[in-house]
């Protein structure tokens, strides 16, 4: 019954986690298309949040490890928790990276052309982060399945970037740190789409019970590898 009581608060913890990571990635992509520098700053200052939020999950997960020892399929879920909860904390880190970029975009001329279609990438990368939250929330492993194909799309559209911002310096070489930004705009949501797909696979391997199959992340898939 302890353990019950551990897990549920836990269950609620992660809920809040991911709530306070789709409100950053929400709030950062609408101050990057509408220019706002106000919203961009409070995702900033917001970010603490998200990392306080990690400290006391990653907390409340090793404290029923270590005091409940659990088998199972609780142990599974504890396990995926701690996977999860870093993949979330990144995500917030992301969404901080591109509200300072926004801020900086906000500043420069309003009349200079996106190279791509942020606005359809951003709303692709937020449905996966929705997607895999409601995916580990109700054990979908169907919903996670989609997160996966969703992945690609991204990936397309971060590889068209480079192309298009070749094109936009060749065309106006003063544009040339704009461009810049753009890509790595497109870089920071590729990134987010990524760990969206991890946390998808994690409750795939939850709910099949077997993380024998999980690879270690490869060096392009790394959470420690700076946005």
């Amino acid at each position: 019954m302890l353990l019950s009581r551990q897990l549920e608060k836990i269950r609620k913890e992660l809920l809040h986690m991911g709530a306070l990571c789709e409100e950053s990635v929400d709030c950062s992509v609408r101050a990057i298309l509408t220019r706002d520098a106000d919203l961009a700053r409070k995702v900033i200052d917001n970010d603490d949040q998200i990392d306080d939020a990690e400290i006391e999950l990653e907390e409340e997960c090793l404290h029923a490890l270590a005091l409940y020892q659990p088998v199972a399929f609780d142990l599974r879920y504890l396990v995926a928790v701690l996977k999860i909860n870093s993949d979330l904390e990144r995500i917030g880190d992301l969404a901080a990276s591109l509200s300072e970029a926004a801020v900086m975009l906000a500043s420069r001329p309003a009349s200079v052309e996106i190279p791509f279609d942020l606005a359809g990438m951003s709303r692709t990368v937020q449905e996966m982060l929705h997607k895999s939250l409601n995916a580990l929330v109700n054990l979908d492993v169907k919903l996670a399945a989609e997160v996966r194909a969703q992945d690609d799309i991204v990936d397309d559209i971060h590889r068209g970037v480079y192309e298009a911002v070749q094109k936009m310096i060749q065309n106006d070489p003063r544009s040339a740190e704009l461009a810049i930004a753009y890509l790595g705009l497109s870089r920071k949501l590729e990134r987010m789409a990524d760990h969206a797909t991890y946390i998808a696979r994690d409750v795939v391997c939850l709910t099949e019970g077997d993380f024998s199959s999980y690879h270690p992340r490869s060096d392009k898939e790394s959470p420690a590898k700076q946005p």
